[in-house]
């Protein structure tokens, strides 16, 4: 009864923050630099709001020692907390039923992908530790992980209201998120063609512009920065990751090394395929516009 009540106030006061970072209150009292700072930090908080399943996990990673809890291995129980949070959200309303089945593509990409990566040909990178719910010796937690990238665009797109401007054609988009998700497969066998697609992107989407909310006015990003912006932060976190032995690289094996800057290039262009899953949400559509 207790959890029930606290979980409860916990997520009235998620409530209450969403419906003040959603409020359409003008300040135009606000200039100058005092404009800046009001803008700059609801921006921060709309973003950190965006990442709470990520978040939570995060905080799943740092508080799960690596010989487990209660028995339970480190994988297994960072399993059965990405379930429950998923869950909470979906209970809470935080995400649609439509929302979850994109979201639970991005687990199918994301465990084909690592069942591929850490094979016994390829070895990009391996989960060291045991786990019962290990599947081609991938841990199942690991779907999760993508997941939370699509779970944050969702809760961005609605925080910041996010709309598009000059998007690309919605089958050259999915052209190009296809040629991206198969180069991570391909360059192991017929070479890295990473820049050539990237190059391919920035022309596809040279116009595209993303239009959000910090606060109460709208501003104005080229989405490729976006992209590699958010590229760069889930770099952070991969280094952050390896760093307490989540996943290893073969030059971490020994001792931890920051993970390779050009790993930040693998995550923008990730970060567009990710987008373009999302772009399909019916919602999202409709604050999307594709030039005839």
């Amino acid at each position: 009864m207790t959890t029930r009540i606290l979980a409860r106030l916990s997520l009235l006061r998620l409530s209450v923050l969403d419906d003040h970072l959603s409020s359409h209150v003008d300040r135009p009292h606000l200039a100058g630099s005092f404009r800046f700072l009001a803008e700059f930090l609801y921006f921060g908080i709309k973003e950190a709001r965006a990442c709470l399943f990520a978040g939570l996990f995060f905080v799943a990673v740092f508080a799960i020692p690596r010989d487990g809890l209660w028995g339970v291995p480190r994988y297994d129980a960072l399993l059965i907390a990405a379930v429950a949070i998923q869950v909470w959200m979906v209970r809470a309303k935080l995400e649609t039923i439509d929302e979850l089945k994109t979201i639970t593509l991005f687990h199918v990409i994301g465990f084909a992908l690592e069942a591929f990566k850490t094979s016994s040909g390829i070895k990009s990178w391996a989960y060291p530790d045991f786990a019962y719910t290990k599947l081609y010796g991938v841990p199942l937690f690991s779907g999760f992980m993508y997941a939370a990238i699509g779970s944050y665009i969702i809760q961005a797109w609605r925080l910041l209201e996010v709309r598009i401007a000059h998007h690309p054609p919605y089958w050259m988009a999915g052209v190009m998120a296809l040629l991206i998700y198969v180069n991570f497969f391909t360059h192991h066998y017929i070479g890295d063609y990473r820049w050539y697609i990237a190059a391919c992107a920035l022309g596809l989407y040279a116009r595209s512009t993303v239009i959000y909310r910090p606060l109460d006015r709208d501003r104005k990003m080229p989405l490729l920065l976006a992209f590699v912006l958010i590229g760069f932060f889930i770099w952070l976190a991969e280094n952050i990751s390896t760093f307490f032995g989540i996943w290893k690289y073969p030059n971490q094996l020994g001792a931890w090394s920051a993970v390779h800057v050009g790993k930040w290039s693998s995550w923008s262009l990730l970060i567009i395929m990710t987008f373009t899953i999302v772009a399909n949400l019916k919602h999202i559509k409709e604050r999307t516009h594709v030039p005839a």
